[in-house]
């Protein structure tokens, strides 16, 4: 049975999907505006990629810009993430300063992403230490090449459980349409007796918004969505995901 996720007033692992948006700004006024956007909106939760943000991440401005950020999120959980140019974000710092980011994160954000497959990177400890300051952990994988077979998305999601994380994450790139049925079966064998904890799966591009839409059928607990800046391929609009999924959930 999997076990829910609380973060704030959202529950994760439960119902209709979560809708996250993403804050990309590269200055921290574009940062802020964005954030104030999101804050009004009807998503459930927001993410920042930090990864774009263009100051050089020095520790006593990320925790001055995230204490702003929840100050206007108020009752949304704030996802941190830095996306690495290896899983197609921006960052391409070295491993150790990656880690010490999400630690200085921790004591703010309410989730925290972490490329647990990042080489050379001792995930587990880095998971404890992040928990340990009261944050929950997005444990991620990202392919935007490739969709691998649906044993080997199914055995990095359970290693993701497995080294600690709260939530297990994957997005992958199809090249057929098959590769997303592949991607939704994988997703429907951890909901069915394979995961405890909640998963966040999607398959990308334009073929595979239909993955975007179905995680309630399939198992995925949340999905991603654009307010004004898309932070993957596919992603549809807060304003036309939220309509879709209410329309599906009406069964």
């Amino acid at each position: 049975m999997i076990q829910k996720v609380k973060v704030k007033n959202v529950i994760l692992g439960d119902g209709i999907p979560k809708i996250c948006v993403p804050v990309m700004g590269k200055t921290d006024t574009e940062i802020l505006k964005a954030a104030e956007e999101a804050a009004k909106s009807e998503a459930d939760l927001v993410e920042w990629r930090a990864d774009f943000w263009k100051n050089g991440h020095p520790t006593e401005e990320l925790d001055g810009l995230l204490k702003n950020l929840q100050n206007i999120l108020e009752d949304k959980p704030l996802l941190f993430t830095i996306r690495t140019k290896g899983e197609g974000g921006e960052y391409d710092g070295s491993k150790e300063t990656y880690g010490n980011l999400l630690r200085q994160a921790a004591k703010r954000a309410d989730l925290v992403d972490v490329e647990v497959f990042m080489p050379e990177l001792t995930a587990d400890l880095l998971i404890k230490e992040i928990q340990s300051e009261g944050s929950k952990v997005v444990a991620s994988n990202h392919e935007f090449f490739k969709t691998p077979s649906k044993e080997q998305m199914v055995k990095r999601l359970m290693t993701m459980e497995e080294l600690g994380a709260d939530i297990a994450k994957i997005a992958v790139m199809p090249e057929s349409e098959k590769d997303v049925l592949t991607l939704l079966d994988a997703t429907q064998e951890m909901k069915n007796g394979k995961a405890k904890i909640p998963v966040i799966t999607m398959s990308m591009s334009e073929l595979g918004v239909v993955s975007r839409i179905s995680g309630e059928f399939f198992g995925s607990a949340l999905t991603f969505a654009s307010l004004t800046q898309v932070s993957a391929p596919g992603q549809l609009s807060l304003k036309d995901l939220k309509k879709i999924l209410q329309i599906l959930h009406k069964k």
